[in-house]
């Protein structure tokens, strides 16, 4: 302080000669010269207070952070000599699972939409949303009366193509009898043709006669089986119509719940359009989730998973993997994988958001540090490890899955290292230090 006040003082006792420098110089010169440049002497003693004024600056400014600087130094020294006390803790490799969580939605295992089968008018509808039905219970009725029409003209249509074929029959049974005729009569003319007793031309007439009765008997076959088709075709409409028929009443696939109802009585229905019910099954559901490509190795068919909700935060649900897509989808490049739950109480209701739990193999486990380790600098993420000697490193590292209490690291830190816990200000590069192992991180000395 005092070389800086002797600076101070020296500066004004120059400031004050230049000025008087000036007003001499002024009064010296003739009034045409007064307006010139400075003198070559007022100009030096401007670059001395120039000068003057950066000595100033670099004493007042640089000079008390170095000492400051080198106090620290000369602290950390005394430290060094006393042997800092730290406590330090060996990294250890992550366990060979670990936990996964994925977000999924909850559906039903089996789930069916419930289509009108027969066009017509809803005559009763017997169960709404949440009813729990089972197989073949009646739903609703479906009044089609367009349906029993055609029905009927189906039957009459049936009716007349096996009268056609019972006409056709008779008629193949009358063309075989002519052509047994005939074939009797040729026979025996030819044998009198050899003996002389009737003319050729006769034996050649009836001939000709058998030959017809034997064509006309093959066109009667056709006939009769061009019936017997027709036949067939209006007994499928029959059936078909009858079928219909019966899906007038509709009736639940399977045990279920009845999640949506989209009709009411009266409704028009349409065969094969018209949404009437929703079922599902939710004695067992499942959820569909994404695994990322860096999971999707250890997701196997059978891999034990717990399922949670929100709504339900104190309950877990068992499940497992049963279904896995083997491909990654490329636009996401994840997994898609299939857990199944039992659901017997009810509990789990399809569309509720689910968060899903694994415990999933890892091929090389990662080392791990604990959160209060991690050093944050500018530089990036570090950790003070000990040396053998017994002094302190100061090692950047990589950082990889945050768990709360410990992160992976991926790379700079090797199994066993010996890391300090809580490292504060005075554990630096080199620091010598005496380390305290310990078993459970905690807080030491040292800070």
């Amino acid at each position: 302080m005092e070389n800086e006040d002797q600076l101070r003082a020296e500066i004004a006792l120059l400031r004050d000669k230049v000025a008087e420098q000036e007003i001499r110089l002024s009064h010296e010169k003739p009034a045409h010269q007064r307006t010139r440049r400075p003198s070559s002497v007022a100009l030096w003693l401007i670059a001395i207070l120039g000068i003057a004024a950066m000595i100033v600056a670099f004493v007042t400014g640089y000079m008390p952070r170095q000492e400051r600087q080198t106090k620290l130094v000369e602290q950390a020294k005394d430290d060094n000599a006393q042997d800092l006390l730290v406590n330090v803790y060996k990294a250890e490799r992550a366990s060979g699972t670990y936990q996964l969580l994925l977000p999924g939605n909850i559906q039903a295992v089996t789930e069916a939409p419930i289509l009108a089968r027969a066009t017509g008018y809803l005559k009763r509808r017997l169960v709404d949303i949440g009813d729990k039905v089972k197989e073949g219970q009646l739903l609703a009725e479906v009044d089609a009366p367009e349906l029993v029409q055609q029905l009927q003209q189906a039957r009459a249509t049936l009716e007349q193509t096996r009268a056609v074929q019972e006409q056709a029959n008779a008629s193949l049974e009358q063309g075989r009898a002519n052509e047994q005729l005939a074939r009797t009569t040729a026979e025996r003319y030819a044998a009198l043709v050899k003996l002389g007793a009737v003319s050729k031309q006769e034996n050649d007439n009836f001939q000709a006669q058998h030959s017809a009765q034997k064509a006309n008997v093959l066109a009667l076959e056709k006939a009769v089986n061009a019936t017997r088709s027709s036949v067939s075709a209006a007994m499928a409409n029959v059936g078909r119509l009858v079928e219909v028929e019966s899906h007038q009443r509709v009736t639940a696939p399977f045990f279920g719940v009845i999640t949506v109802r989209n009709v009411d009585t009266g409704a028009l229905v349409n065969e094969g359009s018209t949404l009437l019910f929703r079922i599902a099954q939710t004695t067992r559901v499942r959820t569909y989730i994404n695994v990322p490509q860096a999971e999707a190795g250890g997701m196997k068919v059978g891999t034990k998973a717990v399922i949670k909700v929100p709504d339900l935060p104190s309950k877990m649900f068992e499940g497992t993997v049963t279904h896995t897509a083997d491909a990654l989808d490329p636009s996401s490049r994840t997994l898609l994988a299939e857990v199944q739950v039992d659901n017997k109480a009810g509990l789990l209701l399809p569309g509720m958001y689910a968060q899903v739990q694994f415990k999933t193999p890892r091929r090389e486990p990662p080392v791990t540090v604990r959160a209060e380790a991690l050093l944050i600098r500018a530089q990036g993420p570090q950790v003070a490890l000990v040396r053998p000697d017994n002094t302190v490193h100061i090692q950047l590292v990589q950082l990889g899955r945050d768990t709360g209490e410990s992160v992976e690291v991926l790379s700079g830190l090797n199994e066993g290292d010996q890391v300090v816990i809580n490292a504060g200000d005075k554990v630096l590069e080199g620091v010598k230090v005496k380390p305290t192992l310990m078993k459970t991180p905690g807080r030491g000395p040292g800070r």
